[in-house]
């Protein structure tokens, strides 16, 4: 290589280098989503934008990482009032089990429409539901 020979240390010292970027970029992704991962664990309403933040923050600068990790602390006990608490709790849910990789629930009843009396699966007629 280039006019010098190669011995069993400077092999080791390639593959110390190598070892020390691969720590160093490992490292790097868990930092990064560390914010993220404690917003998923509180389960908090905007665990999603706090991830991407938790990302996207590391690399320029320090500055809105240091955001993401104070707003995954954030309270969360505040409720949109776009919708009720349950759907509210609902919804969070739902994006907790995707930002997690869990697979989506069917909530078949909820979007089913309702069967009419006759078809297969319909309760009996005169019973309630």
């Amino acid at each position: 290589m280039l006019g010098f020979e190669l011995n069993l240390w400077d092999y080791l010292t390639f593959l110390t280098l190598f070892l020390t970027v691969v720590a160093g970029g490992a490292f790097w992704i868990f930092l990064a989503g560390l914010p993220g991962r404690i917003a998923i664990s509180r389960k908090h309403p905007e665990a999603e934008a706090v991830k991407l933040l938790g990302y996207a923050g590391l690399l320029p600068t320090i500055y809105p990482w240091v955001q993401a990790f104070i707003w995954a602390y954030k309270p969360t006990d505040k409720v949109d009032i776009r919708r009720f608490p349950r759907e509210e709790q609902r919804a969070i849910a739902e994006d907790i089990a995707r930002l997690r990789g869990a697979p989506p629930k069917e909530s078949a009843q909820a979007s089913s429409p309702p069967k009419e009396a006759g078809e297969p699966g319909s309760p009996p007629a005169g019973r309630p539901d």
